[in-house]
């Protein structure tokens, strides 16, 4: 793993592992607490939008 270059880093929900299979075996188990609620409500109130090749992250509109 030392020459692979990480590509992607996501919070997985028991049921993503499920679906991914035993194949998948890198996940890192974190603790169940608040530690990420925080980051986690952040998350949930963002919107990502295609902006040429890559994408843009924004406050979610919550007006509309």
């Amino acid at each position: 793993m030392v020459n692979e270059r990480i590509v992607s880093i996501g919070l997985l929900t028991q049921r993503d592992l499920d679906n991914l299979g035993s194949a998948f075996r890198r996940q890192i188990p974190i603790a169940q607490d608040d530690m990420f609620a925080d980051l986690l409500h952040k998350l949930d109130h963002i919107e990502v939008a295609p902006l040429g090749k890559g994408v843009t992250i924004m406050p979610r509109n919550e007006d509309a």
